[in-house]
């Protein structure tokens, strides 16, 4: 799990882990406490007892007599566990008691009896008497603690991570929509999200009409201007309406600054929808369908080998668009044989279309990818489809080449991004 500066991730998991050692750290000093003071609880009650025995044995006369008696473990180890009772000028002491030993070393506890004369008694025990059990305690407590936060801290990271998972895949849907490949955000969500991606489907509710009220508008204004201008064009080839050329070459100028602007405005409104995915195989049978019926004539034999779901990241108008200007154009000058062939090369779906027509030299393939240009004039057209074509797909990052086929054919080859 990689942990970047900045990212919810990483606040998340430092905060966690923050808690963790501030708790770890309380738990320890808290449970010390405890400790210390139940151990030292059980050693003052041990010198309690033994401070008990030793008074009864002083009123009974036996600790005098018998000190050894009262020499039981732990008192009976040298430099340890000591007892001391002094009445008057009589001092009774454990064996273990050693003068050279400070007190500040001892923990003590005594008792002053009244009487005559008066008498106290004085019991002690070393410090490491506590302090010993206390430290391997801890040490035990340490490496407990320290095993319970590595456990805690992986919980963390994994509540982090689980947590975290909606939103990496919020991600993999929006991906996934940018792409075409699904058209909305599923609403089934954790309840933290749902409001987000309602809000995220909303928008792309709305950028949807909007995208289909500008297309709408571009297209109106392409075929408002289209026509016109291939009227003019057509006309002012007659030398004697414009001998000098100047009128068709305004037209001419005209018409680059429409398709310039109209390329312009056609690309914002393509900009929005790179989630717009078109199945290639099925558009090419429908095509084929109604193409097969136009030119009935000549009944040409389509052939598609085109692997099926194989889609074009492009509108389906712009799709039918640019594919029935290339099947039209091949079944105009096709012998009577057109086939059409797809594959994936990286990221783009490559489309070629040949037929077994008269073909074209390089320099007739250059020339009729300008707009309104025709070789034949006896073949019906008005010499927009290729431009178009040609138009289209480099709007949406693809490319269109003439070529010769294998059949000594025209070869069309559309590559456009999947």
């Amino acid at each position: 799990m990689h942990l970047r500066f900045g990212s919810l991730r990483t606040r998340l998991v430092a905060a966690a882990l923050a808690a963790v050692t501030v708790a770890l750290v309380v738990a320890g000093l808290a449970i010390g406490v405890i400790l210390t003071r139940f151990l030292r609880a059980q050693i003052d009650g041990r010198l309690d007892a033994q401070i008990t025995a030793l008074r009864a044995g002083l009123e009974a006369g036996t600790l005098t007599a018998h000190p050894e008696r009262f020499d039981g473990p732990p008192f009976d180890r040298p430099g340890g566990w000591i007892w001391e009772v002094r009445r008057g000028d009589e001092l009774v002491r454990s064996d273990s008691f050693d003068e050279r030993r400070p007190p500040a070393n001892l923990m003590l506890r005594e008792l002053d009896l009244p009487g005559e004369p008066p008498a106290r008694i004085l019991v002690g025990a070393p410090q490491i008497a506590l302090y010993g059990p206390l430290r391997d305690v801890l040490v035990s407590l340490a490496v407990a603690l320290g095993g319970l936060g590595l456990v805690l801290a992986f919980g963390a990271v994994a509540q982090v991570r689980l947590g975290l998972a909606p939103l990496r895949r919020l991600r993999d849907h929006l991906a996934a929509v940018r792409t075409g490949r699904q058209a909305r955000i599923p609403s089934r969500q954790p309840e933290e999200v749902r409001p987000l991606v309602t809000e995220l489907n909303a928008l792309l509710d709305e950028n949807e009409r909007n995208l289909d009220r500008a297309r709408g508008h571009v297209a109106n204004l392409a075929h408002a201007l289209k026509t016109p201008l291939a009227t003019l064009a057509l006309a002012l080839r007659d030398p004697a309406r414009d001998p000098e050329g100047i009128l068709a070459a305004q037209v001419d100028d005209m018409d680059r600054r429409v398709r310039h602007h109209l390329r312009r405005a056609r690309a914002a409104a393509l900009a929005g929808p790179g989630r717009a995915r078109t199945p290639l195989l099925p558009r090419l049978t429908d095509l084929r369908s109604v193409l097969v019926r136009i030119h009935a004539d000549k009944a040409p034999e389509i052939t598609l080998a085109v692997p099926d779901g194989l889609a074009l990241a492009c509108e389906e108008q712009d799709c039918d668009e640019m594919l029935g200007n290339l099947l039209d154009n091949a079944c105009r000058w096709c012998a009577g044989r057109v086939s059409v062939t797809a594959q994936r090369v990286g990221a783009q779906i490559e489309i070629r279309i040949e037929d077994d027509g008269p073909g074209l030299t390089p320099e007739a393939a250059t020339a009729v990818m300008a707009r309104g240009r025709r070789l034949d004039e006896a073949v019906p057209g008005d010499g927009f489809g290729l431009p178009i074509t040609l138009e289209l797909a480099e709007l949406y990052g693809g490319a269109l080449s003439l070529g010769r086929a294998a059949s000594g054919g025209l070869r069309a080859t559309l590559t456009l991004p999947g």
